[in-house]
């Protein structure tokens, strides 16, 4: 699960965003970390601009996020795939749904994430839209 789908899941109560974040934290859905992503979130959380007008205080959203740290499976990424998205930044995703053998990556960044060099054939990049139609297809 991509940062953006994490703060959009914050900033409201209802939504896709927060489907997707509810699916994870009962334990239907197990997201993946790894130290780079981890980082982001915990950069992205504190950001005052970010969050102005969050219904949540941050220690509310550090509480949220402890707990969805605790559904996850942590990976440590032992190559750099480096699958070169246009955005240098956003290729650590790519790798830790690689390394963790992920089946998905849930991001508002579907489009710059499809455009790597390096392909992964049986990795699905959707918006969280996209994902919860799929896995509500095969229910999951």
């Amino acid at each position: 699960m991509d940062t953006n789908v994490f703060v959009g899941a914050v900033m409201s109560a209802e939504g896709s965003n927060r489907r997707v974040l509810r699916r994870c934290l009962q334990g239907t859905d197990v997201p993946l970390l790894a130290q780079a992503l981890f980082s982001e979130y915990r950069s992205v959380l504190v950001r005052v601009e970010v969050f102005e007008s969050a219904p949540i205080p941050l220690a509310e959203r550090e509480a949220l996020f402890e707990a969805f740290c605790a559904t996850a499976e942590w990976i440590t990424p032992y190559f750099l795939w480096r699958p070169n998205l246009p955005d240098e930044g956003d290729n650590h995703l790519l790798e830790l749904a690689a390394a963790g053998r992920a089946s998905w990556v849930v991001t508002w960044n579907v489009r710059d994430l499809k455009r790597g060099e390096l392909a992964f054939p049986d990795l699905q990049i959707a918006d969280p839209i996209e994902y919860l139609a799929a896995v509500d297809r095969e229910g999951v």
